[in-house]
């Protein structure tokens, strides 16, 4: 039994990714949401165009997705099945930064985790 939840923050330094192609692709393989955060024109916050832009769900794991940040999480601790390996994979290609700046402080670990006894990594 896994007694920790598997949460891993990538980045991505520079904008491109098109989130409704990304959602196209996804929607095929995972269930994938639509996030809407709404703001204040008057707020003052220097990322309000920033911020998740769409929720990606695999078997045991997720993905949180805006255009600099993804954060893959699990509710509750499990052990990877295929599809979350897949899931992993593409996040990990589409944000291969574990900092979020050029600046060597701040670094994202991703923690160990188990694998289902028919996946293969």
């Amino acid at each position: 039994m896994m007694t920790e939840h598997y949460y891993y923050v990538r980045f991505r330094w520079s904008r491109g990714l098109d989130f409704d192609e990304i959602e196209s692709d996804l929607n095929d393989i995972f269930q994938v949401e639509q996030l809407s955060r709404p703001y204040d024109v008057m707020e003052m916050s220097l990322h309000k165009n920033d911020r998740e832009k769409l929720k990606v769900w695999a078997d045991t794991i997720g993905a949180l997705l805006s255009p600099f940040r993804a954060v893959l999480y699990q509710r509750e601790p499990a052990k990877f099945t295929a599809a979350d390996m897949k899931l992993r994979k593409i996040i990990l290609k589409l944000y291969p930064r574990t900092t979020s700046s050029i600046f060597p402080w701040h670094f994202s670990n991703e923690p160990e985790f188990q694998l289902a006894d028919e996946t293969t990594m």
